[in-house]
C-alpha cells in the first residue's frame, strides 16, 4: 500500500528510539496479528472506495501522529483527536460540508467504515520504543470505536426548546458475500446527525451513533454502554438496521437469542442475549415506537409493516414454532421480528435498557428495519452506481420521515 514507504520510515525511528529507551519485558508485548475484518482491508474495492472519497489519506495521517508520540499518554490523545476527526469529516461529508474529496457520492457510508479499519490496524499492529501493554492497546482500540462512531459526540442543546431523538445505525455486513456493501443505516446515522427534524410537536434534534457488527462487542455490552448515558434524556429512540428487500419493518417483538450467523470477524455465536443480571432477564421485550401512526403515514416509497412475527419454543415444548401474532406466555426466544442476528440484538438491548431504567410507559423505543440496499440491475462489480445511490437517498429520506412521524405522534 501506499503507507509502506511511511511505515518503514516510522519503524526506523521507533527502533532508534528503542536503542535510548529501554523497554520494560513486562510492558512491552507483542502486537497481535490484524482481524480478519482488518484484513479486507488489502482487496481493490476498499482501496477504491477510499481512494474515490479522499479517505485513503486518513489511516497514513493516523499511522504518523501515532509513530510521533513518545508515551502512552500522548498516544491516547492522539486516538481520540484522529477518531472524533473521522466521525466529523464523515458526518460532514454526508451532510454536504466541506470538499468531497473524490467522486464517490456523499450519502456513503463505507469511507467511514474502511477508514476506521485503517486505523484499528495501525493501533492493533503498532510496538511503540516505548512499549504498549495488551491493557494499554485494548485503551486505545476502545476510546478509537468509540470516537469514530459518534458515541462520545452526542450532543443536545439545554433547555426544552427542542425535542431529543437518538438513532442507531451498523457498520456494512457480509463482506465476504460482497466486499462492495453499504449499510444504509449507517449512511442515515451520518445523513442525520446533529440535524433538526420538523414535527408535529414541535422541532426535534437528532443525534446518531454507528455500532459495529461483531458479537464480542455486543457481549462487552458497547450498546449498554453507549446509550445508558442519554436514554433518561431522550423523547424518542430507535434502532436502525438493513433488513428484508423492498420494504420497512417496525419490528413488534425482540427476542433474547443469537442465532450464530458470522460477523464481521467471521465469528457466529449462538444462545442467550448475554446480558448483566440474567437472573431478571425476560425471553422477549416489546416496542414503544408509535408503530401504528408510522406504518399508516406515507413516509416514502417503500411500503412499511408493522412486523409482529417472532420464532419462539413454547412453555412445555422443544422445537421451535413460528408465531404470526408474536410469543405465548412462558415461551423462550429463538428469534425476534428482526431476526436472530445483530439487529435484533441491539433492539432488545436497547429497549431492555429502557425497561430497567423504569421508562417503558414514558420512553418511545425501538427497531426499525430498512429494505436490503440494492445495486443496479446488472452491477456485479462496480462499487457504485445511480441506482445504488438513489435507493440509499430514498431509504435514508424515509427513515427520516419515520423519526418525523414518530417524535410529533
Amino acid at each position: 500500500m501506499r503507507s509502506l514507504r511511511v511505515r518503514i520510515g516510522i519503524l526506523g525511528l521507533t527502533v532508534l528510539a528503542g536503542l535510548a529507551v529501554p523497554v520494560s519485558p513486562a510492558v512491552a508485548e507483542a502486537a497481535p496479528s490484524p482481524t480478519v475484518e482488518e484484513q479486507r482491508l488489502d482487496g481493490a474495492v476498499p482501496r477504491e472506495i477510499l481512494e474515490r472519497s479522499g479517505f485513503d489519506a486518513v489511516p497514513l495521517r493516523f499511522t504518523r501522529a501515532l509513530g510521533a508520540t513518545r508515551s502512552y499518554a500522548e498516544a491516547r490523545k492522539v486516538v481520540a483527536g484522529q477518531g472524533s476527526a473521522l466521525w466529523r469529516r464523515a458526518v460532514d461529508r454526508a451532510q454536504g460540508r466541506g470538499p468531497a474529496g473524490g467522486n464517490l457520492s456523499r450519502d456513503d457510508d463505507r469511507p467511514l467504515y474502511w477508514a476506521r479499519l485503517g486505523m484499528t490496524r495501525e493501533v492493533r499492529s503498532w510496538e511503540p520504543a516505548f512499549g504498549l501493554s495488551d491493557g494499554q492497546r485494548a485503551a486505545l482500540l476502545d476510546e478509537l470505536e468509540r470516537t469514530s462512531r459518534g458515541q462520545t459526540a452526542v450532543r443536545y442543546p439545554a433547555g426544552d426548546r427542542l425535542k431529543r431523538v437518538l438513532v442507531t445505525g451498523f457498520d456494512p455486513f457480509t463482506l465476504d458475500r460482497d466486499i462492495r456493501i453499504s449499510n444504509p443505516s449507517g449512511a442515515t446515522a451520518l445523513a442525520l446527525d446533529g440535524t433538526v427534524i420538523r414535527t408535529a410537536d414541535g422541532p426535534a434534534r437528532v443525534e446518531t451513533v454507528v455500532f459495529p457488527v461483531r458479537w464480542q462487542d455486543f457481549t462487552d455490552r458497547t450498546v449498554e454502554r453507549a446509550l445508558r448515558p442519554y436514554l433518561k434524556k431522550v423523547d424518542l429512540f430507535t434502532t436502525v438496521s438493513q433488513g428484508r428487500v423492498g420494504r420497512f419493518d417496525v419490528e413488534r417483538t425482540n427476542g433474547a437469542w443469537r442465532g450464530g450467523f458470522p460477523d464481521n470477524d467471521s465469528i457466529g455465536v449462538t444462545g442467550t442475549v448475554p446480558v448483566a443480571d440474567p437472573a431478571s432477564q425476560p425471553q422477549w421485550t416489546t416496542t414503544t415506537l408509535p408503530y401504528k401512526a408510522i406504518v399508516d403515514a406515507d413516509t416514502g416509497r417503500f411500503p412499511v409493516y408493522d412486523h409482529t412475527a417472532v420464532t419462539e419454543i413454547p412453555a412445555g415444548g422443544t422445537q421451535p414454532v413460528v408465531r404470526a401474532d408474536g410469543p405465548t406466555p412462558g415461551s423462550s426466544a429463538r428469534a425476534g421480528g428482526g431476526g436472530d442476528y445483530l439487529s435484533n440484538e441491539i433492539a432488545y438491548r436497547a429497549t431492555l435498557l429502557r425497561d430497567r431504567l423504569g421508562l417503558h410507559d414514558t420512553l418511545p423505543g425501538g427497531h426499525v428495519h430498512t429494505p436490503v440496499l440494492e445495486f443496479g440491475a446488472g452491477n456485479t462489480s462496480e462499487v457504485t452506481d445511480p441506482d445504488f445511490v438513489r435507493n440509499r437517498l430514498d431509504i435514508i429520506a424515509q427513515v427520516r420521515a419515520i423519526l418525523v412521524v414518530a417524535a410529533g405522534a
